[in-house]
């Protein structure tokens, strides 16, 4: 077992000090914006897998002409979502790309690049 001793322990840790760190680069959040046109109901939320599927968390801004609009900031990946609209879940009709979930019902996919 070799020992350093402590002028090359310092030593080592100075050349250390000295070498370009590498960070790891994140991948950059972008802006999406989840719409649904339904003027006939009072509210909108918004949960999917981005969330935790937490029925109350991103609540969506009616509009006078009954669009709800909900933006959110998401890292680049597949997500899945419902409508939590007065109580009950639906899936985007605007979007045709969707899975079948654990309830025999279909979740609306997108796909964040």
């Amino acid at each position: 077992m070799a020992v350093k001793d402590s002028a090359t322990k310092k030593a080592a840790a100075k050349s250390d000090k000295n070498k370009p760190h590498r960070k790891r680069a994140k991948p950059a959040a972008s802006s999406y914006e989840f719409c649904l046109m339904a003027p006939e109901v009072s509210e909108v939320y918004l949960a999917g897998d981005f969330n935790n599927w937490e029925s109350s968390q991103h609540k969506m801004r009616k509009f006078k002409s009954g669009l709800h609009k909900k933006s959110l900031k998401l890292k680049p990946g597949r997500y899945e979502y419902r409508f939590v609209v007065d109580g009950s879940w639906w899936t985007d009709p605007a979007n045709e790309h969707r899975c079948a979930n654990a309830y025999g019902e279909d979740n609306s996919v997108i796909e964040i690049s």
